[in-house]
């Protein structure tokens, strides 16, 4: 599974059930985001024990991509049997506060700073 494009590249690894996004999403409302949001869905449907979400390479998020990392944290979290780590990069000033917020709405959720 892999969304690329000039801005921004998304893929869904199976062996180790992890998403990665790289580059700057800046997509303009939801409609748009609607591929990644099918991606992120399908990555959750393999409820694999343990998920990993890599966004060390994700220069920018808009408040549209917070929002659909937001519903997909409390998709995972209604799983209920999936843990989910999320990888951020503390170079990356956006990610500090957000990935903050992501915990409040999943408190299992481990933040892994790189």
């Amino acid at each position: 599974m892999e969304i690329k494009t000039d801005d921004y590249r998304l893929w869904y690894e199976n062996e180790t059930a992890t998403l990665n996004c790289l580059g700057s999403l800046r997509l303009n409302g939801m409609d748009e985001y609607d591929p990644i949001i099918q991606l992120l869905e399908s990555a959750i449907d393999q409820e694999p024990e343990t998920m990993i979400l890599n966004l060390k390479g994700l220069e920018f998020l808009n408040s549209s991509g917070i929002n659909v990392l937001s519903k997909f944290v409390i998709k995972v979290r209604q799983k209920k049997n999936v843990n989910l780590i999320v990888k951020g990069s503390t170079k990356l000033l956006w990610q500090g506060k957000s990935l903050k917020n992501l915990q409040r709405l999943m408190p299992s959720l481990k933040l892994e700073w790189e």
